[in-house]
């Protein structure tokens, strides 16, 4: 796997960035044709997993991720498999390894061509990107712009950091994992009442707001020190 990846960085960077492009439009097209399953399929599918079921929930979910599977629908899944609280902890596991699997595809196929031909404006959002605090990248995963695992292989061709990357993807991805799979749990489970569904517009909306003005008050902030230096 090494030696690809070393034979895969000896590509011209345009090679790279079209093979990235073509990545994605096939993941695409797969979306639009393969079915997903019914939450009726579910029961009985974690207790024939055993002791791998942690392994598979967190490792499959993350595959499906990066896929392009919306969140919502992997989230939803893992509640239906393995109940609110364990199935919000596995996708929440499948979220962060996502995040790395997406940003690193992103950065080795991406990364030196986008890097190559970014001028004037799109350099400077470039360089916000690389700024990026572990806030900047929750408020921009809670933005409604694009799906997950999209969001990963764009952050990969940018300069962002990966640390904040992946800390920031599952600070935003929390809000709503515990929803979801509450909601996921109930609908194997039609006749339990749990709280947890009304968690995910009530706490994503909440986070949400609190996220984008923390990192509003910053940016003033920053640019008001930027001025007094100047």
């Amino acid at each position: 796997m090494i030696a690809a990846a070393r034979r895969l960085l000896r590509q011209p960077s345009a090679r790279r960035f079209a093979l990235l492009l073509l990545l994605l439009a096939a993941l695409g097209a797969a979306l639009l044709v393969v079915p997903l399953p019914r939450a009726e399929e579910f029961p009985g599918l974690a207790d024939s997993l055993g002791a791998l079921a942690p392994v598979v929930a967190i490792g499959g979910g993350a595959l499906l991720l990066v896929a392009l599977v919306p969140r919502t629908f992997v989230t939803l899944a893992s509640g239906a498999l393995f109940g609110a609280l364990e199935g919000a902890a596995y996708a929440l596991g499948a979220a962060l390894l996502a995040a790395a699997l997406g940003f690193t595809v992103g950065r080795l196929l991406g990364r030196e061509f986008v890097a190559e031909r970014v001028r004037g404006r799109l350099a400077r959002l470039d360089g916000w990107f690389a700024r990026q605090s572990v806030l900047g990248v929750a408020t921009v995963r809670l933005l409604p712009i694009s799906g997950y695992g999209l969001v990963s292989y764009g952050y990969g061709t940018t300069g962002a950091r990966l640390l904040p990357f992946l800390a920031g993807s599952v600070l935003a991805s929390a809000p709503t994992a515990f929803g979801y799979a509450a909601l996921g749990a109930s609908a194997t489970s039609p006749g339990d009442v749990n709280w947890y569904a009304a968690a995910p517009a009530s706490l994503g909306l909440i986070a949400s707001a609190v996220l984008v003005h923390r990192w509003w008050r910053a940016e003033r902030a920053r640019a008001r020190a930027s001025g007094v230096e100047a």
